[in-house]
């Protein structure tokens, strides 16, 4: 089990920052289940005089992806990008369940399968309160990709009044049938074969063989993509193993992934209380003004829930990047996109 100092190993491209944890008691989710001891963690960037962050910048709060941790959005972070440091002080929050913050793999109460179910409302609101808790009422942006774009737009639904801008990459207002469909193939890739593990024992060293090329690859990607970059059906089998291989030294704990894949298929900001399940109505009431970036092909949050999203935001602008990339778009993989995902969010911002 992972303990509560937990971190993957570093890869190229993430920064060094601050890396904070705050403990905020007991968790009450909106089930009415409770956290024990819940503690949000998250890293911090910013520009600092003496060793103190600069209080009067303007506050970003960066959020994860499903299975993600503070580094996702480190390829949007750093001087003349659109996350600068020197512009901002960037909050990139650890999501409930991401191993980080408290998840069922670091719970010292509720471990495992004993940890309650939790929602993307519950992550939403933890980050609201550590936020409270530090004494920010006002925040400029609230940015994030997939799992974290879905949770950018609820913060606006949820809190409507609590940022000037909100930048949502390759998201969903309600969870697509098919993007419930890739979680569940993948769930169950882990689900099979969670029996075989021992108490006190690692898991199976091919647990993540299934889940690998469903979430690595066909959820991320495009056939086009594969092509380029693997030539034939050999190279993309090599690839699979030796990317299963790679995960697996990562620590992240299939349980964690299971149960953020939940609060993801369940996801729907018209469920908010007050809207009685409009999504529409729901993402209607956002103040704030909104960029949602679509991949033009996305094999796991479907464009066309991007879009359907923007529609009904009053002050929203949509942008669709051309990428083979699909998903994955919305990160340092696709070198171009990274570079004009920087340039379009860094003039909105500054708009």
């Amino acid at each position: 089990m992972p303990s509560l100092n937990f971190h993957p190993p570093h890869q190229a491209g993430w920064l060094d920052a601050p890396h904070h944890r705050l403990a905020l008691g007991d968790f009450t989710l909106e089930s009415g289940a409770v956290i024990k001891d819940f503690s949000v963690s998250y890293a911090l960037h910013g520009h600092a005089v003496d060793g103190t962050p600069d209080a009067s910048l303007p506050v970003a709060v960066a959020l994860c992806a499903i299975g993600s941790v503070h580094h996702r959005l480190d390829f949007l972070i750093g001087a003349d990008r659109a996350l600068d440091p020197r512009r901002h002080r960037i909050f990139a929050i650890d999501a409930v369940g991401n191993g980080l913050t408290t998840s069922p793999s670091n719970s010292s109460h509720q471990a495992g399968m004993h940890f309650p179910r939790f929602t993307i409302r519950d992550m939403v609101r933890s980050q609201k309160l550590l936020l409270d808790a530090l004494g920010i009422g006002e925040v400029d942006v609230v940015i994030g990709a997939s799992m974290g774009g879905m949770q950018a737009l609820q913060w606006g639904v949820q809190y409507p009044a609590a940022m000037r801008k909100i930048v949502a990459l390759t998201p969903m207002a309600k969870t697509a049938p098919w993007a419930a469909a890739i979680n569940e193939a993948a769930r169950q890739a882990l689900l099979g074969r969670m029996h075989e593990r021992d108490a006190g024992r690692d898991w199976p060293s091919d647990i993540w063989d299934g889940w690998t090329p469903i979430m690595q690859l066909l959820a991320m990607r495009t056939p086009a993509q594969l092509a380029r970059e693997f030539g034939d059906a050999t190279a993309c089998l090599a690839w699979i193993r030796e990317r299963s291989s790679w995960w697996r030294a990562q620590g992240f704990d299939p349980v964690d992934w299971i149960y953020q894949s939940w609060a993801y298929d369940a996801h729907d900001v018209g469920t908010t209380p007050g809207f009685d399940g409009d999504t529409a109505r729901a993402l209607a009431s956002i103040r704030a003004s909104t960029m949602i970036v679509a991949a033009a092909l996305d094999l796991y949050n479907p464009a066309e829930s991007a879009q359907e999203a923007a529609s009904h935001i009053a002050d929203c602008t949509l942008q669709v990047i051309d990428s083979d990339w699909g998903h994955l778009m919305a990160s340092s993989a696709d070198q171009d996109a990274a570079l004009a995902l920087n340039e379009k969010i860094g003039s909105f911002l500054m708009g």
